[in-house]
């Protein structure tokens, strides 16, 4: 009962993933950009054979085999974080984090790529989904909560990451 919710919330959000890639594909693919606010903002269909910034094209093997090992430690991570109010910040990061993973490893174990349609012209950013905003969202969110929010000594116990006694 206690990851009850936190499977829903990675269902949830796949599902959403899921759903807007569909529509991508539905009414993106082949079609001319379609400007959301022109020479800023648009949605552009691209099948992405490679990760963030184009890298790594092709390589399947390589992203299968990353993705299973860090959707385990992030499971093993979850599992370890306290039930606490205090953590509970850091459990929905946790769900964002997973729910991104899986958006994309399911498009490349269906696909063999990942459907991408989000794009900021002005600044020609790389195309991105769904499931890269619950990613990069939550990792930057992250990033603010060990520095602003979990910085004290013992916040952090829990993965037994203790300070060794320095006196002999």
């Amino acid at each position: 009962m206690k990851y009850v919710k936190a499977l829903a919330g990675v269902f949830i959000l796949v599902l959403i993933d899921r759903l807007t890639k569909s529509l991508a594909v539905t009414h993106l693919m082949g079609q001319e950009p379609i400007p959301i606010i022109k020479g800023v903002f648009e949605l552009q269909y691209l099948e992405n054979r490679g990760m963030a910034f184009g890298l790594f094209q092709e390589q399947r093997i390589f992203f299968v085999v990353t993705t299973i090992l860090i959707l385990g430690a992030l499971g093993f991570c979850y599992y370890l974080i306290p039930d606490t109010k205090k953590y509970i910040p850091l459990k929905i990061v946790g769900v964002f984090i997973y729910a991104g993973a899986i958006g994309n490893f399911i498009d490349r174990m269906v696909n063999g790529f990942v459907v991408d349609f989000f794009y900021f012209k002005l600044i020609n950013f790389p195309i991105f989904n769904m499931a890269d905003i619950y990613v990069t969202g939550s990792g930057f969110v992250l990033f603010i909560l060990v520095l602003f929010y979990y910085k004290g000594e013992n916040d952090f116990n829990f993965l037994n990451f203790k300070k060794k006694n320095s006196e002999a």
